[in-house]
């Protein structure tokens, strides 16, 4: 005989036989559902609700101390973990972001504007000037050795001098340092005489005498070497004509001579008359300030009239000789050096790529660790020798001692 899936259900449920009808519903039988004091005609080794295995929220939550239970093994221990202890150490250790913001104008309601500085610029100067110095990790660089303010020959007079840092400049543009130095070099050595009997070398009466095309030749390397020698011949006329053979000592001055821009005449008046007036402003100091985010300009001439807006007029004369060496060995144009650049490593440089600062911190934190070992190495060594030294010693007394003087 065939029976339904209903009937088998209710076997299984009920037992064997025909089901029991359902229990009928009371007042009594609901009672052990209220709140309050259990009833007592509750089993209690029923099975309790699902309602009731669920527990009743609190209309308040507290806050409190959690404790997680941790076991690496089964065999080993069970230890208990504060959470909020873990919460804090996490927060301690996840570096805290700075706001970044550039120098910005304000304009009080009396008309008056203001420039506020950028977020960091002196510890990150201070950072910069380091990574300049000697034993730094931007030291070494080619401005430091060939830039345009040490091309001048020390062994000539004031005047010559003054005069080779500004064809040093005038050669500088669109070309780099080292054959910048080799342009000069042969300047100062090979420069034929203006006439027999005076020395060769550069000087104004040699430019003024020498033919374009020699000039020409001896200048090739360096960029625009055409417009540069025609630049070259009339600064030279100019400086016979209207400065009695020597340079301007103003800025006015500098800048009315042909190929010559604000950047050069700065430069050449902080350099050649230890005049800073301004800021000489370069690729490297327009790119790497816009990196950093001190400004926001779209050319070299607005950004020298930014940084010259909040930037101490003490720092002037020094930023373009850190930035353009920062420039040519760190943040270079094409492939900065973000994992090497201590900006970078502390977070002070918004424009750091993150890999290269993660893999710059690991190698930093390797290299700390082996140089630890080894001073612990070191360490050891040298209070080994010493204990061996203080026995050699002790031996050496208790001998002597021990050895009686002959009795005569």
């Amino acid at each position: 005989m065939r029976t339904s899936r209903a009937s088998r259900d209710a076997s299984k449920l009920f037992g064997r036989g025909s089901p029991s009808p359902p229990r009928r519903t009371t007042r009594s039988s609901l009672a052990r559902f209220a709140y309050g004091t259990p009833s007592t005609t509750t089993d209690d080794n029923a099975t309790p609700d699902v309602e009731d295995a669920i527990p009743t929220p609190a209309r308040k939550r507290r806050r409190l101390t959690a404790t997680s239970t941790v076991k690496t093994s089964p065999s080993s221990t069970s230890v208990k973990v504060n959470v909020e202890d873990v919460k804090e150490e996490q927060e301690t250790k996840s570096p805290v972001k700075r706001a970044r913001k550039p120098a910005r104008k304000t304009t009080a309601p009396n008309g008056e504007t203001t420039v506020s500085s950028p977020s960091d610029w002196e510890e990150m100067f201070e950072v910069v000037r380091t990574m300049r110095a000697p034993g730094g990790a931007a030291a070494n660089a080619a401005v430091d050795t060939m830039g345009c303010e040490r091309l001048a020959d020390t062994n000539a007079s004031p005047r010559d001098q003054r005069f080779h840092t500004l064809i040093a400049l005038m050669l500088s543009s669109q070309t780099k340092d080292t054959v910048n130095a080799v342009a000069m070099a042969r300047l100062k050595t090979e420069l034929p005489p203006w006439k027999e009997g005076e020395p060769f070398g550069l000087n104004l009466e040699n430019v003024l005498a020498v033919e374009p095309d020699v000039l020409n030749k001896m200048i090739w390397a360096v960029g625009f070497h055409n417009n540069k020698t025609k630049y070259i011949k009339q600064t030279a006329e100019i400086l016979r004509d209207r400065f009695a053979g020597d340079i301007p000592d103003t800025i006015e001055g500098l800048v009315s001579l042909p190929g010559v821009g604000p950047k050069m005449g700065y430069l050449c008046l902080s350099a050649a008359w230890d005049r800073t007036e301004g800021i000489g402003v370069d690729v490297h100091v327009h790119r790497i300030t816009n990196l950093w985010g001190w400004n926001k300009t779209n050319s070299p001439e607005a950004t020298r009239a930014s940084l010259e807006s909040w930037l101490p007029q003490n720092k002037w004369r020094d930023i373009n000789h850190m930035l353009v060496g920062l420039g040519q060995t760190i943040c270079l144009p094409q492939g900065r050096k973000c994992g090497e650049c201590d900006l970078g490593l502390r977070g002070l440089c918004k424009a750091a790529e993150r890999k290269k600062v993660a893999e710059g911190r690991r190698v930093k934190e390797e290299r700390l660790e082996q140089e630890g070992d080894t001073i612990k190495v070191g360490t050891q060594l040298k209070e080994e020798i010493a204990v061996k030294e203080e026995v050699v010693c002790e031996d050496v007394k208790i001998k002597l001692d021990g050895e009686a003087p002959d009795a005569t």
